[in-house]
């Protein structure tokens, strides 16, 4: 589970401590001892699965010289309750940091946890969970990691990393009247040889000539449970199927019993919500 490059993070951290306290904390500064120092902790509102620890460690040692140790790491499922990490420092520095570190780690967390979710939805089947370019402007390197957190797996990550033809495509290219086939063996001369295609269909009859044009990967679109099966037993292994389109957690393991190698969901990003999570102090 590959984590995200530190300085990746930090340069993400502090854009959001800088817009959090663009000239500072004036109510600490304006109301707090200057050498008053607390111990707090990390503690979980509600079950999950965890992300973040570095995030939020790099947000209060940005802030100051804050000791935060983590007693639940990247990937492990904790119970409401649970105390996720001690914080121990200057208690400027670390009310200071106490909100961007909370809002980075609560996002990641939900991320986290509703991935685990969808990946114990189809435990048992060959189906793989994975994410989809649905992400939050600039945070596409943390919310990627979240989802690998919560047992998923990872779409490509940006525009420059596959080809993908997606229903756009295929309308331009037959408005130009070029056919599929001819556009992804012209495709195939340009890319390296390492780099994939995938073409997405909404209709059955749409499955040969993607086929036939070569495509690695067919994305089944919004297709019925029945369109489904019919689609994997018309592949029949020349490719790698995709189901996508308004997977949700009540359906996800009747799309998996389909056959499909990959299940794609976009809800992983763009429709969780944050875990509660709340930073306790203990001590002063």
């Amino acid at each position: 589970m590959m984590k995200p490059p530190m300085q990746a993070i930090e340069k993400l951290v502090r854009t959001a401590l800088e817009e959090d306290a663009p000239q500072g904390d004036i109510t600490s500064a304006s109301l707090l001892p200057a050498d008053a120092v607390i111990s707090a902790e990390l503690v979980a509102r509600e079950d999950g699965v965890l992300c973040g620890e570095d995030v939020f460690a790099a947000a209060m040692r940005l802030t100051g010289p804050v000791d935060v140790s983590f007693a639940v790491h990247d990937g492990e499922s904790f119970r409401a309750g649970a105390v996720l990490a001690t914080v121990n420092g200057s208690a400027h520095d670390v009310l200071q940091a106490e909100r961007v570190a909370l809002n980075f780690t609560q996002r990641l967390c939900g991320i986290a946890t509703m991935t685990a979710k969808f990946v114990h939805a189809t435990e048992g089947l060959r189906a793989r969970i994975t994410d989809t370019r649905k992400t939050t402007p600039g945070l596409r390197v943390l919310e990627r990691y979240a989802v690998r957190c919560g047992g998923g797996g990872n779409h490509r990550y940006s525009l420059s990393d596959a080809v993908l033809a997606k229903d756009n495509h295929l309308a331009v290219l037959s408005a130009s009247g070029v056919s599929l086939v001819e556009a992804l063996r012209e495709a195939r001369k340009q890319i390296p040889h390492t780099t994939t295609i995938e073409v997405e269909v909404d209709r059955r009859d749409q499955i040969e000539e993607a086929l036939a044009a070569g495509a690695d990967t067919i994305l089944l679109d919004n297709f019925s449970l029945d369109d489904l099966r019919s689609g994997v037993m018309q592949i029949a292994g020349r490719a790698l199927v995709e189901a996508s389109g308004g997977v949700t957690l009540e359906d996800v393991r009747a799309i998996a019993e389909t056959g499909v190698d990959l299940i794609s969901v976009g809800a992983l990003t763009h429709g969780v919500r944050s875990l509660d999570l709340g930073l306790d102090i203990r001590s002063v």
